[in-house]
């Protein structure tokens, strides 16, 4: 296996370890408001919001060689015979499927946040904008703003991802609140 293969395989499972735990730091953030337990609905909120700033670093270094290495080494190794479908893509994870079922349905949630929240909430948001963000910048890299992706081979994979951006931005930001979106204010 290549350098770039090792970096590529090893910082998507750093980036699926960290959705994982996002999935579950939700799902913490969602039974700890149902108690009314706000003090514990903010910490699994923040954490929530960690864990999207590591997932964005994950893709950040998964694209942290050429793109000469993408094209002969990596992508190959995303189509047959070495996966068994023709349209690869993250998307087909159980991790994917999960999280946005989870946004789907903390979408009235999130509509209806406590007042003592709003600012952790903001936090959070803006740390997907930063996660879309660098994902973009990756697939940019590797010649997603020329071309489609291995799934979508229409239009080009930078579009898809603004497309899917807006509509995950819909479940998580439901009340369409202008967000500040550097996640590095901690104040």
């Amino acid at each position: 296996m290549s350098d770039s293969q090792e970096i590529w395989k090893g910082f998507h499972w750093s980036f699926f370890v960290n959705v994982q735990a996002l999935i579950i730091c939700l799902r913490r953030f969602e039974s700890s408001l149902a108690m009314g337990d706000i003090a514990m609905a903010q910490t699994e909120l923040e954490t929530a919001t960690d864990l999207m700033l590591a997932s964005g670093a994950s893709m950040q270094l998964a694209g942290s060689f050429s793109r000469q290495e993408y094209e002969s080494d990596v992508r190959p190794t995303m189509t047959p015979p070495y996966v068994q479908s023709q349209n690869f893509s993250g998307l087909m994870s159980w991790e994917h499927a999960t999280l946005m079922q989870l946004w789907k349905r903390l979408s009235s949630t999130f509509k209806n946040i406590p007042q003592e929240l709003e600012s952790v909430h903001e936090k959070f948001v803006a740390a997907y904008f930063e996660l879309a963000k660098d994902h973009k910048a990756v697939c940019q890299k590797f010649g997603g703003d020329e071309g489609g992706s291995l799934r979508f081979d229409k239009g080009t994979a930078v579009d898809t991802l603004d497309k899917f951006e807006k509509i995950r931005t819909q479940h998580i930001n439901p009340n369409g609140k202008s967000i500040n979106r550097c996640p590095f204010n901690h104040h």
